[in-house]
Parts: C-alpha cells; sequence; structure tokens
C-alpha cells in the first residue's frame, strides 16, 4: 500500500534550480536574437550576416570594377569562414542586398535572376553570381587602416570587423527590419543626401532639435517611389520619439482614351507589396463585386510597374475610385516605424531621428582617430627608414664596403657611428651630420638598406628620399594638429560627408528622391446606386440555408422550386441596390449585398459559401437593412437590447457579434421596433407587457432580462404601439383583438413574470 500522506512534490531547491537554468538558457537565446540576428547596429545599419557577406566579398576582392563571383561561392565564403548557419539563409539575405525594388541603395551588384517585385524567388546560387557596389565599398572603405576593431570568428582561425567604418548612415539609407525576443524593429530607407545635410547641421550645431533635422530629412525615401500622404506633425512625432508610422500610396496617371472614355495606370506601388497579390486582390475584388465601380485590372509591365485600371462607367470621378481602391487593397498601406537599434553594438534602445545620426556621426569620429593614428605610425615608420637611407646615401662607400667585406652587415651597419664618418667629397656640400646620439641605425634602418635594390642607388632616388620626407613631416604636423583640435576633426569629417553627397547625389543611379508627398484628402464613400444599376428582384432563402435573387418582384404565394426534402423560409421583394442583414443562432449579424447574390436561374447557393456561418448555427433572421431604423433582439434565455442597425453592418465575410449567447443558449429572434411597449411570451405561456424605454440601446453585448421565468425560456416578444392593443388568431381561426384597457392587467416592469395569456392565445406561443 502507497502511503497516502507522501508528498510527490520535487524539493524546492530542485524546483528553483530548474526555473533558472531555463532563465539562464532563454536570456542567453534572447541575447544571442537580440545582438547578433535580428537588430541592426546603429553604426553601420548592419546586421552580423550583412556584414560578413559583405566582408567575405572584400576577402574575395570583388570590388564594384572587378568581375563577378558565383553566389555559391560567396555564401559558402561566409558560411564556412564567418556565419555557421545555413546557407540558403546567407544567399537569401545577400539576394535581397542585390535587390533594387527592397533596397535604396543596393549593396551587392547581381549578375542573374536575384527575384522580382512579384514576388518571385531569386535563382539558385549556382546560376547567379555578384559582387560589390560603390555603396558597399563606401562602407568598407578604411577597414586596411584601422578604423574599426577586429574580433576572431567563431573557430578562433581568422578574425572579423566588430563594425564597418561606413561613409553614409546607412541604417537610415538602407533602413532595417527584424524580430527579436521581446523586441523588434522597423526602420525605412531614406535619402543619402537629405540624411548628409542633416549630419552637417547636426556638426555645426551639436544641441539641434529633431524638428530641426527635418527641415533636411523630408522623410522615407523608398526604392519602389509611392506617395507619403502622412501628415507633417504625426512625422515629426515620430521621428522624435523613434515610433510612428507613415501611409503610402501608389502613384497613378490618368490616360485619356477618347470619346470620354479613361482609365488608371498605376507607375509606382507601395514599399514591400508584391504586384502579382496586389492584382490577385484586386480581381478577387471585382468577382465577388465588392468593387462595383471597377470593371477590370490587368498587368502591363515590363521592366517598370504599369497597372492599368478600367472603370465600370466613366461617370465615375477616377479619384473618387482609387479613394475606394486605397481603402480596400494594398495600393495604400502604413509602414510603421520603429527605430529600435543596438547603440555601440551592445545595448537595444529605441531612438529618434537625432539619436540615430548622433551615434552615426560619433562612429565617424572614432574612425577618423584610429584611421589618423593608423597613418601616424606609418609617417613614423617611413621617416625611421627614410632617415636610414638617406644616411646610406651620404655614407655610400662605407656601407657598400660593410655590405661586401663584412660577415655581419646588420650587426656593423647598426654598430658603426655614422656621426663620425667623413661624407663624399662630392656629397660634402651638401652634408649634414647626424645629431648627437643619432648616428647609429636601428634594426628597421639596417634592415631597409640591405633590402635596398642597387637600381635605387642614384643621385635622383636621394632627392627624391629628402623630398618624400619633407612632404611626410608636413602631413604629420597636420595630423598631430588635428588629434589635439576637435574642431579641425568634426572639419575633417565634414568633408567626408560632402564628397559622400557628392558620390551618391543626383549624378548617382537612382540618387535623386524617389518618393513623393502630397495630402491624404477625404474620400467620399460612394453610393451603390452609383455603381449598381436598380432593379427589383425577390430574394429566396430555403430551410437548408440557399439563397438566390430571381429578378422581378414575383407573387410570393406562388410555388417555387426547391432542393428534395427543402423548403421556404424566406421570400421578400427587394432591389439590387439594397443589403440584407442575416442573423445567426450564435448571435452575428452578416452582411449581405443583394446585388452578389448567385442568380434565381438554379436553385441558389448555399449562404456559407458567401458568409461564415457555422455548420451548427441556423438562421434566425433575413431581413433588408434599413439605415436609421431600430431592432429589439432577445436570446431564448430571455435576455435582449435594443440594436441600431447600422451597427449591425458588418465588412467581412465573418460577420460582427452583437448578441453574447453561450450554448445551450442561442438567438431567438430580431424584431423590428414599431411602437412604445413590448410584449413577450415566455414558453410557460404568461404574458408580460412593459415600456419600450425600459430597455437599453447597445451596440453589442447580452442585454438585460426582458422576463423572469421559473422554468424555461422566452417564446417570443414583440414592439407594438399600446394605444392599438394586440391582436391575433385564435385556434378556430377567429381574429381577438386585446386592447389597452384589457392589457392592463398584463402591464409591469421589465423582468417581472407577467401572467397567463388570455384565452385564445396562440398555442404555438408565437405572436403574429
Amino acid at each position: 500500500m502507497t502511503d497516502e500522506t507522501e508528498d510527490d512534490t520535487p524539493p524546492a531547491e530542485l524546483s528553483e534550480s530548474l526555473s533558472r537554468a531555463i532563465g539562464e538558457r532563454y536570456l542567453t537565446y534572447a541575447l544571442s536574437t537580440i545582438m547578433h540576428r535580428a537588430l541592426p547596429d546603429a553604426r553601420d545599419g548592419l546586421k552580423p550576416v550583412h556584414r560578413r557577406i559583405l566582408f567575405a566579398m572584400r576577402e574575395l576582392r570583388l570590388g564594384s570594377n572587378g568581375g563577378f563571383r558565383k553566389s555559391a561561392k560567396i555564401s559558402g565564403d561566409v558560411m564556412g569562414n564567418y556565419h555557421p548557419h545555413g546557407d540558403a539563409a546567407i544567399y537569401d539575405a545577400m539576394a535581397r542586398l542585390a535587390q533594387d525594388f527592397a533596397v535604396r541603395y543596393p549593396l551587392v551588384d547581381g549578375q542573374g535572376n536575384f527575384g522580382n517585385i512579384d514576388g518571385d524567388n531569386p535563382a539558385a546560387s549556382r546560376y547567379t553570381e555578384a559582387r560589390m557596389t560603390v555603396a558597399a565599398e563606401a562602407l568598407l572603405a578604411g577597414l586596411d587602416e584601422d578604423a574599426v576593431d577586429y574580433r576572431p570568428n567563431y573557430d578562433g582561425t581568422l578574425s572579423e570587423p566588430v563594425v564597418l567604418p561606413a561613409a553614409f548612415p546607412n541604417l537610415l539609407a538602407n533602413g532595417s527590419s527584424g524580430i527579436a525576443v521581446g523586441m523588434a524593429t522597423n526602420i525605412p530607407p531614406h535619402n543619402i543626401v537629405e540624411l548628409v545635410d542633416a549630419c552637417l547641421h547636426l556638426i555645426k550645431t551639436p544641441d539641434a532639435r529633431d524638428e530641426t533635422l527635418l527641415n533636411y530629412v523630408k522623410g522615407p525615401d523608398f526604392p519602389t517611389g509611392g506617395v507619403i500622404v502622412e501628415s507633417p506633425e504625426s512625422m515629426a512625432e515620430a521621428y522624435r520619439t523613434g515610433r510612428g508610422g507613415f501611409r503610402l500610396r501608389a502613384s497613378y496617371e490618368v490616360e485619356d482614351l477618347g470619346r470620354g472614355q479613361w482609365q488608371v495606370v498605376v507607375t509606382e506601388i507601395p514599399y514591400q507589396v508584391q504586384k502579382s497579390k496586389l492584382i490577385e486582390r484586386i480581381a478577387d475584388l471585382i468577382q465577388s463585386k465588392k468593387l462595383p465601380i471597377l470593371a477590370d485590372v490587368r498587368d502591363e509591365s515590363a521592366d517598370d510597374v504599369r497597372m492599368v485600371l478600367e472603370p465600370r462607367t466613366r461617370s465615375v470621378d477616377p479619384e473618387v475610385m482609387m479613394g475606394m481602391l486605397f481603402k480596400q487593397t494594398d495600393l495604400e498601406v502604413r509602414f510603421a516605424l520603429n527605430m529600435n537599434v543596438l547603440i555601440d553594438g551592445r545595448t537595444p534602445k529605441v531612438c529618434s531621428l537625432k539619436e540615430v545620426l548622433r551615434a552615426f556621426l560619433d562612429h565617424r569620429q572614432e574612425v577618423l582617430l584610429r584611421r589618423k593614428r593608423h597613418r601616424l605610425a606609418k609617417i613614423d615608420h617611413r621617416l625611421e627608414v627614410l632617415e636610414g637611407f638617406i644616411i646610406a646615401f651620404l655614407n655610400l662607400d662605407r656601407v657598400i664596403e660593410i655590405i661586401r667585406y663584412d660577415e655581419g652587415p646588420k650587426p656593423a651597419l647598426m654598430r658603426q657611428d655614422w656621426a663620425n664618418v667623413p661624407p663624399r667629397a662630392e656629397d660634402e656640400a651638401a652634408y649634414v651630420s647626424p645629431p648627437a646620439g643619432e648616428g647609429e641605425l636601428s634594426d628597421v634602418q639596417a634592415e631597409a638598406i640591405l633590402n635596398m635594390r642597387l637600381r635605387a642607388l642614384r643621385r635622383l632616388e636621394e632627392l627624391e628620399l629628402k623630398r618624400e620626407r619633407d612632404e611626410l613631416m608636413r602631413e604629420r604636423a597636420e595630423i598631430e594638429d588635428l588629434l589635439a583640435d576637435e574642431g579641425v576633426q568634426w572639419n575633417a569629417i565634414s568633408g567626408e560627408l560632402r564628397e559622400t553627397k557628392r558620390q551618391f547625389g543626383k549624378d548617382y543611379e537612382r540618387g535623386a528622391r524617389l518618393t513623393r508627398f502630397a495630402e491624404a484628402g477625404t474620400v467620399e464613400d460612394v453610393p451603390l446606386e452609383a455603381m449598381i444599376d436598380r432593379e427589383p428582384v425577390t430574394v429566396v432563402c430555403s430551410q437548408m440555408g440557399w439563397i438566390r435573387a430571381m429578378k422581378g418582384h414575383i407573387d410570393l404565394g406562388q410555388e417555387l422550386k426547391f432542393k428534395d426534402g427543402d423548403g421556404p423560409l424566406y421570400a421578400f421583394h427587394a432591389e439590387t441596390t439594397d443589403r440584407l442583414l442575416l442573423v445567426g443562432s450564435n448571435g452575428r449579424f452578416y452582411t449581405l449585398p443583394v446585388a452578389n447574390l448567385p442568380g434565381g436561374r438554379g436553385m441558389g447557393e448555399p449562404v456559407r459559401l458567401t458568409v461564415d456561418l457555422p455548420n451548427d448555427a441556423q438562421i434566425v433572421a433575413l431581413r433588408i437593412h434599413r439605415p436609421g431604423e431600430r431592432l429589439l433582439v432577445a436570446s431564448s434565455a430571455g435576455d435582449g437590447f435594443l440594436l441600431p442597425e447600422d451597427e449591425a453592418l458588418a465588412q467581412t465575410r465573418g460577420g460582427k457579434q452583437v448578441l453574447n449567447v453561450k450554448a445551450p443558449v442561442r438567438t431567438l429572434l430580431v424584431r423590428p421596433v414599431d411602437g412604445d411597449h413590448v410584449a413577450t411570451v415566455g414558453e410557460n405561456r404568461k404574458l408580460l407587457v412593459f415600456a419600450l424605454d425600459e430597455l437599453p440601446e447597445m451596440g453589442r453585448g447580452k442585454g438585460v432580462r426582458l422576463q423572469r421565468f421559473k422554468d424555461g425560456g422566452l417564446s417570443d416578444a414583440i414592439v407594438f404601439t399600446l394605444a392599438d392593443g394586440l391582436s391575433w388568431q385564435d385556434p378556430a381561426g377567429r381574429t381577438r383583438h386585446v386592447g389597452r384597457s384589457e392589457l392592463s392587467e398584463w402591464i409591469g416592469k421589465r423582468a417581472s413574470a407577467g401572467r397567463m395569456a388570455p384565452r385564445g392565445f396562440p398555442r404555438d406561443n408565437r405572436f403574429p
């Protein structure tokens, strides 16, 4: 027997150890995702995979003026040397850097099929070739001059740069997007010329406000063009906080076809929208008659974008038609801004425009100082060598003698006191003895002299060495002045930025701004009458949910055909411009345009093909929508409320949840509100009459109690005018009328129990 009092829970320390272990491992994963995968560095705007791709291409000497190499070779080198992940992911990242519709300033020059704006994938890496672009070389410029730190690669056999020198603010120029753990980033591309102008202003005025920088950075500049219709105030707030969004629309032209005919030609589509899917979406809307104003859409694109939209009638205004397309399709999108980046490669932070530019400028200052210090070390080394060469030239005979006869020429050269060696007769006039204590050659100088070529032993070469020494001395003095004065440093950075602006300005391919700005304006809804011919129809819905719209107003009493085992449920007259409200027992309201209903030649179509009505939900009501009217909505449990009809309209096939019910409770009835009192009758045949103003008006909810029941639920309810009384047919077929005075004993407060219905009340407990 097992002891029932035995506790099977693990010890507390084991539980804590497991939670701590899981927490530490998840934190490690989160940090890896944030720092090494999803978020870009604010300094060069690159993620590790992009940085490694460019560095590997540089190591392969794939310059913008050189030859192409197979993409498989490039991605293989990246994977084997620096990025131990899948080659497919590396190639996808490299292919995106080559797509001029995805990247504002492509960093890879691709040869072959690298995908297109329709959404087609690039060819396999063995079929394409690539090399760097001028923009990529600008990001890499300075790597040979100790501009940035290096770190060991993943297996410690090679080294890779921690960050690239980046001659321009690539983070904003090309943008970035990524999803990390608990955070994400989404940055649109911008124009380099505008970014450089903002940087120059920030150098001149370090405490400049974000609003002032917007005088230079007008807004995003997407590679696919388009029109930004976001308000200036919203854009300024987005750049100030680092969060916001931009509404981007397609560019279009109205072509006159003569004789009053016209068509709209879309020439630029929004960023990151696939043209093929956009056309499919528009075609679906036309086919489903959700865009009755549009007749056809076709793609006439070649290398450029040319999407033709034909209106159904020439009387419609082109602006109105495009306004409807902007609302229902991706011809207008909202690009979210979330400038979450890594500051100094370690700290994720949501930055403003000024903070991002400041991070880039601080990086450029560090790059400048490191390059100048590297150059200074090179100059010092070269000056040391030049001093040794000059000593050797002035004492050439003695140097030759040592090299020729001494068994150890290098130590002999270093031991020789050159300050006391008499010069040659022909050099005596130009001879300058070395300063005291500097008459000996260093190891570097002796090695350089021994490695000197015989052809360099010319008088002209000696003069060139002295001239080179003087020039290097002047350059050294300039570098020391720069390192000592921050103002000189920023002047040098400004000069570099102006050169970058000239390089990527109007003379650069697609250097001019591509995205324009405009006001959104207001788009008025076009009435259905303007798009649909108004014709009479008869709507018929069967018990099994098959619906159709028969032409004309037929006699509702005539016999109609239905499928075997099916029969009539609803039949009423309507017009093609009407909209129907279909109510399901699940409490959802669905909207059906009459113009979209199948014709009456056959049995129609199941209504569930048009709306997402669950199979276990029944049709409770089907009626014509009357704008401005109200409905009484009630459940089988006896709860209900007054519903404004306009709030019941749904925009999607999924419908709109109005009455909240939970099985086995269901939607029981939907009645028009025409009167001042409500009459309810329960399954217990008790009748209650109460004032209509006791019911609340709601757009959605469970409602309030209409009538209290001890057993059962609600059978029926109706809204009527108390002064007119109630009428129904008794079981004998005679019409029975109960006036206001007779109804007084059934009048009470809402949620009362009521009294037994009058004699002769219908046995099915239903009002007429």
